[in-house]
């Protein structure tokens, strides 16, 4: 590779990795924890590749003195003047610099430093199956804690799946519960799911959570939604593959959360 489409790529890298973590924009890729690891590698790689095209120039200026100045008018005959150096392959120029095909290396990292990727949505979740593991709190003597109260009840994807499949007290009936997410169509015509997806340290870990809603149409693909509505069992008893439903009451229209994931 040409050694100043390799400073480029350091210098771009880099500063895609600062826009990207210096505004909320990183929490699209990872967990909010890890941004000033974000911003610190984002630094190195800048400052690498800055250092590496100073160097570079300067190296250059001195493998070439004549760089620096306009050459003067030769004059006398052609026997008088030197003749040009030739390089090792007899072609009359340097291929040690490499191809310049390796400046189109530069383009997706180009890309990613002036259209950043959305957040995963619904074509991820409608291919990640549904995860609800049991809790620690389903296998001791104590059980779970009493839902705080509320009418509706604000909660998260997580919650409401562990209490509907795991909680033999089913603290959900006939409470309203509020539910947040953005909207993945079912398979079946008609039928759609509030979904977050969940990451556990970055985009390439995340899976999904999703509560199918009955009673309301579907929104668009990929909009956010707040969802209120009262658990459906299905008459469903607690298992690995019980997956309740919503009856909703009402759906909310929402802006994009600043942090997507759950």
């Amino acid at each position: 590779m040409r050694r100043d489409v390799q400073a480029v790529l350091l210098i771009l890298i880099g500063g895609a990795l600062l826009r990207i973590s210096l505004t909320d924009m990183y929490l699209r890729y990872v967990k909010e924890g890890l941004r000033p690891a974000l911003v610190a590698a984002g630094a190195i790689l800048l400052v690498v590749g800055l250092i590496s095209a100073v160097r570079d120039g300067i190296q250059r200026r001195a493998e070439d003195p004549a760089a620096g100045h306009a050459h003067a008018p030769a004059t006398g005959s052609a026997e008088e003047r030197p003749a040009e150096p030739a390089d090792e392959g007899g072609h009359g120029h340097d291929h040690s610099a490499g191809p310049r095909a390796a400046w189109l290396l530069c383009l997706p990292v180009l890309a990613l430093f002036l259209i950043a990727p959305p957040a995963l949505g619904s074509y991820t979740a409608s291919r990640s199956d549904n995860v609800v593991a049991k809790p620690a709190a389903a296998s001791n003597d104590a059980g779970f804690p009493a839902l705080p109260p509320g009418d509706p009840l604000p909660m998260t994807l997580a919650d409401f799946l562990i209490r509907s499949v795991w909680d033999t007290t089913a603290p959900l009936k006939d409470r309203n519960v509020q539910l947040t997410g953005f909207v993945t169509p079912g398979k079946a015509p008609g039928t759609w799911y509030v979904t977050r997806m969940v990451i556990s340290c970055c985009a390439a870990d995340a899976f999904a959570r999703k509560i199918e809603v009955h009673g309301v149409a579907a929104p668009p693909t990929d909009s956010w939604v707040t969802v209120t509505g009262r658990w459906l069992p299905n008459g469903q008893t607690q298992a690995d593959d019980a997956m309740p439903a919503l009856t909703a009451t009402g759906v909310d229209h929402i802006p994009t959360p600043r942090e997507p994931y759950e």
